[in-house]
């Protein structure tokens, strides 16, 4: 029992310190920069097709595409939208900008049956893929496509910031915690890119290569880190450019989050699933990486169980393990009162939808 205590103790040290520890030491000994095409850079720039998938988003859709037309690529661009089975007005929406916007209208399936349908109607050479909610800054796409100038790289996330980052909104717990844990995971994603690739993209914004998207299954979870990881295991890079920048709201309350939560871990146990090659070192040019960062995480509940279980049980041996059984139960203890005193005090957010966004920039 003691051996189990302390190899989960040290389980969870090492996801969340160790790694971090380990990818700042690889990425400053053995960084490998984008070749990123400088802004004034000659020659023309490659044909980019935008891809938002929309079910009922008719009311945000006119916003979303308005911000889309208004960025400053110098290239070929055209933006589609894939209805998914929308019974709102969103083809009226749509209408209004007639030929700035291509409408395909598809049986209700999910997002991942939709993004098939824009990609294979798409006639850029680049996919931008995008979120009705999200607004992007006034240069992102250009930004992210100008990293494909490097023949390395296949694909490119960019920074998605949310309101939190500064200063909550609403000065909220869940506003606090989500902007520190969205903060760690983006320097996570800035080192990793620097050593070689992310693991994943941002689904709000990001960009590939499309002779590197492989259609998804329709019971996808998380489509923005299996094609991202698919182009991996191609041998290509994703990485992470933080001037590429969309804005988004916070989830507004700590159910949204947690289901956001419970969504993003049964992904990753479904992307091993379906791509169980990422378990191969001998095929996953990234394997330390993913191993450390997703499976790490995907262990750390059972070590933390495991924690919890061989203190209770090391408890009446040796004060340590008294002193941690007692720390743990504090902890959990004002968890889950936090969630009590939450749920009782949860009203319907009155927040607008929409990112304010003037000009390109956020608005703070």
């Amino acid at each position: 029992m003691e051996t189990l205590f302390w190899v989960s103790v040290l389980v969870v040290a090492y996801v969340y310190a160790g790694y971090p520890a380990l990818l700042a030491v690889w990425a400053r000994l053995a960084g490998r920069p984008v070749r990123k095409r400088p802004a004034g850079g000659i020659g023309p720039w490659p044909a980019v097709s935008v891809i938002v998938a929309a079910r009922n988003e008719g009311a945000r859709l006119p916003r979303r595409i308005a911000n889309l037309l208004d960025q400053t690529y110098p290239g070929p661009l055209e933006i589609i939208v894939i209805s998914d089975g929308s019974t709102d007005g969103t083809a009226a929406a749509v209408a209004q900008f007639r030929d700035d916007v291509r409408l395909i209208q598809v049986p209700a399936g999910g997002k991942p049956l939709a993004l098939n349908a824009g990609v294979a109607a798409a006639r850029g050479e680049i996919l931008v893929f995008a979120d009705a909610r999200q607004q992007f800054d006034a240069t992102a796409i250009a930004e992210l496509v100008a990293n494909f100038d490097d023949p390395d790289v296949g694909g490119a996330t960019g920074e998605l910031v949310l309101d939190c980052e500064d200063e909550p909104a609403d000065g909220s717990a869940i506003g606090d915690g989500v902007g520190l844990y969205w903060k760690y995971e983006k320097w996570l994603r800035r080192h990793e890119s620097l050593i070689r690739s992310t693991l994943g993209a941002t689904g709000a914004i990001y960009a590939l290569r499309r002779e590197l998207w492989t259609p998804l299954p329709g019971a996808t979870l998380l489509d923005d880190v299996l094609a991202p990881m698919r182009a991996v295991l191609g041998g290509s890079r994703i990485v992470f450019d933080e001037r590429a920048r969309a804005f988004d709201r916070t989830a507004p309350d700590g159910a949204a989050e947690s289901r956001r939560k419970v969504r993003t871990l049964a992904g990753n146990y479904q992307i091993l699933a379906l791509e169980p090659r990422l378990l191969l070192p001998i095929v996953n040019p990234v394997w330390v990486q993913y191993l450390s960062h997703k499976v790490g995480r995907l262990l750390v509940p059972w070590a933390l169980l495991a924690v919890l279980v061989g203190s209770a049980a090391l408890a009446p041996s040796h004060w340590f393990y008294t002193l941690a059984l007692l720390m743990q139960a504090a902890f959990y203890g004002l968890a889950g009162l936090g969630w009590w005193i939450e749920s009782r005090e949860r009203r319907p957010s009155s927040r607008p939808d929409e990112v304010p966004v003037v000009a390109g920039k956020e608005a703070r």
